[in-house]
Parts: C-alpha cells; sequence; structure tokens
C-alpha cells in the first residue's frame, strides 16, 4: 500500500528534532541563572536574557509541530492534552520571562524555577508517550525492564486460557509500547481483543485459522533490514518460542477465551508449552530472526525454476527476502543435479528441509557447506553421527530436527561448538534420558525435545460404542 504524508503530517514529523531545542535552551538559561548568583559568573546575565529568547522561539515551534503530530491519532489522547497544555504553559512563561528580564526588572527570576519544573513535567509527559505510562518513575519500581523478564511458571499450562496466559503477555512485553494504550503506530492497538480484531489503518492484523496469511505473523517474519519488520530492529525482537506460540493460537481460531487444552496441539508446539509450564521461557534468548538481518543478491529465477524441475520446493522464506526455503519432500533420492544446486546458491539457502530423504557423506557434506543455514530438518533419515561431523561450521543453525533417527550422544557432540541452537529435536533417536542431561548443558539456552508428551484426556475424546439391536 502506497502512503503519502500531508504537509501537516510531514511538518509535524520535525516535533522529535525540534523539541530538544527548548530543553536544552531553556535549562541552560535556568542554568545562567543560578551561577550569576556568583560575582564571578556576573558576566553570564547578558546570556540569560538571550537564551530565554532563543528557547521560547524553539518552544513555539515544538508547540506547532507537536500539534501536527498529534493529528495522525497514533497516540493516547488523554496523555496528548496533557503534554500538549504543559509545553504551552512552559511556551508562554518563557515568553513572560523574556520579557521582563529584558525590562531589566528583577521580576523574571521568580519565573525561573518554574521554567526547569515545567520543562521536566513537559519531558516526562513526551517520554511517557513515547515509551509509556510511567518512562520515568518506572526507573524506580520493580515494574522497570518488566517487559523483557522471563515470565512467570504456569502450575497448570493445560488449563491456561490461550490468550489470556500466554498470548496477551507475548503482546505486552513486545507490542504494547507502540500498539498500547499511549501510542498506536498506524492506528493499531493490541492491548484488547476488540482493537486486534479490528486491525490498524491498513486493515485487518489477523485471519484467525491462518497464520501464514496474517499480516501480524508476515511483519514478525520480515527481515530485521525491512522497514516493514515488526518490532523495529532497535527494539528487543520475539522468540522462537514466542513466534511459534502466537502462530499456533491464531492457526487454532484466535479465540480468546479457549483454554489450551481445547485447543488443537501440534507436536512443534508441545515444547514450549511444556517450557512454560516449568517457567524457564527464558523469552529473549532465541532472537527472532533465523532470516538472517544481512541481506544476499537474488538467485535468478532460471536457476530456481531449473531446480525446481528436480522435483524440489523452492520458496523465499518471508516477503521481499532473497533468502531460500528449500524442501525435498517429494524427492526419492538426491542426485549430483540436487548437489550441484546446492552448492550454487549456498549461501542463500537457511531452510533445508530433507526429511525422509536418504542421506549419504557426500550429502552431509553439501548441506554442512550451506553456511547461512539457520534451520535443518533431517527427521525420518538415516544420518549417522559422522554425518552429524559435517556440520561443525553450521554457526548460524538454530534449529535442527533429527528425531526418528539412529544417532547418538557422541554424535550430538560435533555440534556442541554450535552456540546459536536453540532447538533440538531429539526424540526416537539412540539418545538416552540419563545423556539427555549432558546434551542441555552443552546447550544451556535449547529448548531440547525428547517427546513423551503426556496430554489431558477430555471427556469428547472417548466415544462410546454400542451394539445395534438385533431385529427379531
Amino acid at each position: 500500500m502506497i502512503y503519502f504524508l500531508t504537509i501537516s503530517e510531514f511538518i509535524g514529523r520535525f516535533h522529535p528534532v525540534l523539541v530538544h531545542l527548548p530543553v536544552g535552551i531553556l535549562l541552560l538559561a535556568v542554568l545562567f541563572h543560578v551561577l550569576s548568583y556568583k560575582k564571578k559568573y556576573d558576566w553570564l546575565k547578558p546570556a540569560i536574557k538571550l537564551s530565554l529568547l532563543i528557547g521560547a522561539i524553539a518552544a513555539i515551534a515544538s508547540c506547532i509541530t507537536g500539534y501536527l503530530l498529534s493529528n495522525g491519532g497514533e497516540y493516547d489522547e488523554a496523555l496528548v492534552s496533557k503534554h500538549q497544555w504543559f509545553g504551552i504553559g512552559m511556551t508562554v512563561i518563557s515568553l513572560i520571562t523574556y520579557y521582563l528580564a529584558s525590562k531589566k526588572t528583577n521580576y523574571f527570576k521568580w519565573l525561573m524555577p518554574l521554567i526547569g519544573i515545567l520543562l521536566i513535567i513537559t519531558g516526562h509527559l513526551g517520554g511517557s508517550i513515547t515509551h509509556g505510562e510511567g518512562y520515568l518513575t518506572n526507573a524506580f519500581t520493580e515494574k522497570s525492564n518488566a517487559g523483557d523478564a522471563a515470565a512467570a511458571p504456569i502450575k497448570d499450562v493445560q488449563q491456561a486460557v490461550a490468550y489470556t496466559d500466554i498470548i496477551q503477555p507475548i503482546l505486552q512485553s513486545k507490542c504494547y509500547t507502540c500498539h498500547g494504550a499511549n501510542k498506536q503506530k498506524g492506528k493499531l492497538r493490541l492491548d484488547e481483543p476488540d482493537f486486534i480484531l479490528k486491525g490498524g489503518e491498513d486493515g485487518k492484523i489477523m485471519i484467525p485459522g491462518s497464520a501464514g496469511e496474517s499480516e501480524l505473523i508476515k511483519r514478525i517474519l520480515l527481515s530485521l533490514d525491512n522497514e516493514d519488520h515488526m518490532p523495529p530492529k532497535e527494539k528487543s525482537q520475539l522468540s522462537k518460542a514466542q513466534i511459534e506460540l502466537l502462530s499456533w493460537w491464531i492457526n487454532s481460531g484466535a479465540d480468546f477465551h479457549k483454554q489450551v487444552t481445547a485447543l488443537k496441539q501440534p507436536k512443534e508446539v508441545l515444547p514450549y508449552l511444556t517450557v512454560l509450564q516449568s517457567g524457564s521461557t527464558q523469552q529473549n534468548q532465541t532472537s527472532l530472526s533465523d532470516i538472517l538481518a544481512t541481506t544476499v543478491d537474488k538467485v535468478p529465477d532460471s536457476i530456481i525454476q531449473k531446480f525446481k524441475l528436480l522435483d524440489v520446493a523452492v520458496n523465499p522464506v518471508a516477503a521481499n527476502s532473497n533468502y531460500l526455503t528449500v524442501n525435498f519432500v517429494a524427492v526419492d533420492s538426491i542426485t549430483v543435479q540436487h548437489l550441484q544446486f546446492l552448492k550454487a546458491v549456498r549461501k542463500h539457502i537457511i531452510w533445508l528441509k530433507m526429511g525422509d530423504v536418504q542421506l549419504n557423506n557426500e550429502v552431509c557434506a553439501a548441506i554442512g557447506n550451506l553456511s547461512n543455514l539457520t534451520r535443518l530438518f533431517l527427521n525420518n533419515t538415516n544420518i549417522t553421527d559422522n554425518g552429524l561431523a559435517y556440520f561443525k561450521n553450521l554457526a548460524q543453525l538454530q534449529y535442527l530436527n533429527l528425531a526418528a533417527t539412529n544417532i547418538t550422544a557422541n554424535g550430538i557432540k560435533n555440534l556442541y561448538q554450535l552456540k546459536n541452537i536453540r532447538q533440538l529435536y531429539l526424540y526416537q533417536t539412540k539418545i538416552s534420558n540419563a545423556e539427555i542431561g549432558s546434551i542441555k548443558n552443552n546447550f544451556p539456552v535449547a529448548v531440547i525435545d525428547t517427546g513423551g508428551y503426556q496430554l489431558q484426556s477430555l471427556a469428547s475424546d472417548t466415544m462410546k460404542v454400542t451394539a445395534k439391536p438385533i431385529k427379531p
């Protein structure tokens, strides 16, 4: 969607630039006034009047641009109103003080402390608009940095309300700053169910039942250098676990009232639900982007089409990204042509799915050369411990699925130097429960999935079968 700024919006966006001028200049005037009480700083007195004049003019410009910016409707009206009137009040007092100082009366000195007080109050309100209510005072409370703190354990995750206990805390920690009660960037609020369903100025951001088609998930999965990526790259990013849980909730229908136990729970999301119950969610340990922040040139369409003729699915990992996800789901056996393609685009492939494919050392060596690989699916393959040795240099790898393979704990040792791994699937392997502890110690920030899930049985899961009555 192409969006053009109006003249007033364009001028209003200069407010963050201009607003620092009156703050600095008027504070300097107050400082000069205090110092001038000492005889050795008598020479500062002429500078007080000049500072008041320049500061007042800058304050007028800030008020005008601030008013134009507030018309965009992205901020809480009550908070904006307070900030606006304190700013206007400070501007008026500054002009009066300058007038009195220019008349060489001593009355102006009684207004100088008031300017300092108004500057602090107005600045605090401005910070609250931009960074959330209580921006200054939160620094002295337990709530500071609460957005990134580890979530408290959920006593019984199956009985938890999916939205209230799991999804809302994610949105609160990552989204409310720009899309909450105080600020609504893009006219979007995410702090109440009705607002979430309504969407923003670009329309609905969520399609219940389809996370992949929901704008909320699409924006999160964009590369960090994309201007539409959310949250902005300078903000704290969602963890892999948080993204998976958001996607699961949307795919499950995005219901705001149902308990977890009433929703379908695919095997991919079960580890994250289990971790929530333990309380060791480590929200920030897994960064969003297994879609890399760096960029690569686009692979020519002719090469992509040639590879698709080999029954391999090749697609961009996200909109406006040149990185590729490659899926061998329809491949019976890997040929020399497949290996040549992997070599030709080795810097572009970041997600590779080879589940149910027969592997050999040559294939494993080719995988090991995919230097930007972040996700690797090798479930239900004949991968061996020796094959894992080829993956030692996959420094970007974050997700590895080795479920239903014959790898052992000794094979996993080949991966210990891969410190970016955040998800490791080891169920139905040759690794014993006793060996899992050592693996967890070497991947302290990863979710280790070993299977053995226990789901609560529901009355609706049971079907009562009765014999047909025999006709006489």
